[in-house]
């Protein structure tokens, strides 16, 4: 069973706000199972109201007798159960063609919960594929892989054939991790990179509960949603997981069902250094030659002392470089730095974002479109590890390229 908490459709006022003609349909597949919990679609004195108390109260507990098709329904819909959600899909529908259309009848009085549940009826893959570009915004945080070289031709959309083998070879390992056996990876081509989610289960998990006025307990296998971002401009894979097997699992599977090769993308190859940041100061934080960037400041670092106890030191500040300044002391250049924050002013916010780097391979930005003006800035200062195959022909100061 999966998890889910609807917090949207968990009270009877919540329910009630739905339109009843929506959510009988969505719930009309399910009578018997519902009957079975004493939850009758026509009342339970036989009216014409649905009973909304008891259909709070058994999604609230849901059960193992809740069937899949229905937990899949309330958990898509509940999550695009939102102003922001109902907005993505008007927008949606809008541009489908007349004919293909969910019908929404009235659409000057629908809630959001409305929307998202008459999209599910209409659609489900519809209502999927827009829940998952919502994860996919979400994600964040991407270990990085460089392929061995820069790519030097065209990369052709992953193939259907090629989609089927990945999620196998992914639901194979998922299963010896004992996280089931399925795996679901869906694509979304961008402009310039490939953006791939991938959903999949995670170990059993069982918590407490009340059922019928008696402590009880739910055991569910939890849903995960991980991102994989291919840049074929650079021959670059940018990974969202949890765990260190996750990111190694898909740096060889999308290595080898997209190129052929697991290795494709070596885990050795380095991206990041902050050695700039101890070679030129503060001039490393220039930033006027990038687009989208008004200005940089450094408000921590972690100096990694290493030794039998891996001992770290991590100073903060508003202004690192300022702070030091007042003490007329600099930053530690014997010491490696092991990962770095920065206050980044974008143009197009009047509130600064914190963009973190973690050598050798690890960045986290607010705002996954934050990520192509900080790699810029992050290329022409040189915090970026040069390739083997690269020369440093046009190399020299990166300050005075500023």
């Amino acid at each position: 069973m999966a998890t889910f908490k609807l917090r949207r459709f968990a009270s009877a006022d919540a329910l009630k706000r739905i339109r009843p003609p929506i959510l009988r349909a969505l719930l009309a597949p399910h009578g018997s199972c519902l009957a079975e919990h004493g939850i009758h679609l026509n009342g339970t004195g036989g009216g014409a109201d649905l009973d909304y108390e008891a259909l709070a109260g058994f999604l609230v507990n849901p059960d193992e007798t809740m069937p899949q098709d229905l937990i899949d329904a309330l958990f898509m819909s509940n999550e695009m159960a939102t102003q922001e959600g109902m907005l993505t899909l008007l927008a949606t529908i809008d541009r489908m063609p007349a004919d293909d259309r969910p019908d929404l009848g009235n659409s000057s009085d629908l809630t959001p919960g409305d929307v998202a549940i008459a999209v599910w009826l209409h659609s489900p893959k519809l209502l999927e594929r827009q829940h998952a570009e919502r994860v996919v915004a979400t994600k964040k945080s991407f270990l990085t892989f460089l392929a061995s070289e820069r790519p030097t031709t065209p990369f052709p959309p992953p193939t259907n054939r090629q989609i089927r083998g990945l999620e196998s070879a992914l639901g194979d390992w998922f299963a010896e991790k004992k996280k089931g056996d399925v795996a679901r990876v869906l694509v979304y081509e961008k402009p310039d990179e490939v953006w791939f989610l991938v959903r999949h289960g995670d170990t059993y998990r069982r918590e407490g509960a009340v059922k019928d006025g008696q402590s009880s307990s739910v055991f569910y296998r939890p849903e995960k949603h991980d991102v994989v971002v291919y840049n074929p401009v650079v021959g670059e894979l940018r990974v969202n997981a949890v765990t260190k097997g996750e990111k190694d699992l898909y740096r060889r599977m999308f290595g080898l069902h997209l190129f052929g090769d697991a290795e494709h993308f070596p885990a050795s190859i380095k991206k990041y250094t902050l050695e700039p940041l101890q070679v030129h100061g503060k001039a490393a934080l220039v930033c006027a030659d990038v687009e989208g960037i008004d200005s940089i400041h450094l408000t921590e670092v972690t100096y990694f002392w290493g030794g039998a106890y891996n001992e770290m030191e991590i100073r903060r500040a508003s202004d690192i470089f300022a702070a030091l300044e007042a003490r007329e002391r600099d930053l530690l250049s014997k010491v490696r730095i092991s990962g770095a924050k920065f206050r980044v002013k974008f143009s197009d916010s009047k509130t600064p974002r914190s963009v973190n780097v973690r050598p050798s391979n690890v960045a986290t930005f607010t705002r996954d479109d934050d990520g192509k003006h900080v790699e810029e800035w992050l290329r022409l200062r040189e915090f970026l590890v040069p390739r083997p195959e690269e020369s440093d022909d046009d190399g020299g100061d990166p300050v005075a390229r500023a």
